[in-house]
């Protein structure tokens, strides 16, 4: 399965923009992109508007893990859809299976939820499911494999991955005890990270 492998911290000085939160404290020391001495300015401050479409669709394509051709595909379906396409493609980030392991608090982040995924720890609606881009609907239920309970990872949970439930989302019901998810209705625009300008990802695609 095709995946991007490159440093996430890396990529998050690139986009100045913490896409895991391991990358905080790296762009805390410093903000400079890769490759760029520590004293430049950068070209952020010269931004054309070509340049900051560039980087938006960049930043949250990494932030949600998807590859160039997937992210394009579903821009096209979400242009395709009735409502604002920027809020549509938000929604449709947000409705998939790693997405909803990672906001559910059962993963750091979504790469760690994107592991969990592909190796198969998790049953959706009793069936053992390794894909992250499933699309996840109202009244789906995500739940741990047996077998992956009795791993260190998940006996670990609250270590790992401490709950916070103020973080989870309105439209997910999470029981930390069973590992169980619920899909109870659907993510909105405000489910998704408020920093993301998604007019601009429009305007990216649109050209």
């Amino acid at each position: 399965m095709a995946r991007d492998t490159r440093s996430i911290v890396k990529m998050s000085r690139r986009e100045g923009y913490a896409l895991h939160p391991k990358a905080h404290k790296a762009l805390a020391k410093r903000t400079t992109m890769p490759g760029q001495p520590a004293n430049s300015r950068g070209p952020r401050n010269k931004a054309s508007q070509y340049s900051l479409q560039l980087r938006e669709k960049q930043k949250v394509k990494r932030l949600y893990g998807l590859l160039e051709k997937q992210f394009s595909n579903l821009m096209k379906e979400a242009s395709r859809r009735q409502g604002q396409s920027g809020e549509n493609l938000l929604h449709l980030l947000e409705l998939r299976l790693d997405n909803a392991i990672y906001r559910s608090g059962l993963a750091v982040s979504r790469r760690a939820a994107r592991q969990l995924a592909t190796h198969g720890h998790f049953m959706l609606n009793g069936r053992r499911v390794d894909i992250p881009s499933i699309r996840m609907k109202e009244g789906d239920v995500l739940i741990a494999r047996p077998k992956s309970t009795k791993s260190e990872y998940f006996k670990r949970i609250d270590e790992v991955s401490p709950a916070n439930p103020d973080a989870i989302p309105a439209w997910l019901k999470v029981d930390r005890k069973k590992l169980q998810i619920t899909i109870t209705g659907l993510p909105s625009r405000d489910d998704a990270e408020p920093d993301i300008n998604e007019q601009l990802i429009v305007e990216y695609y649109s050209r």
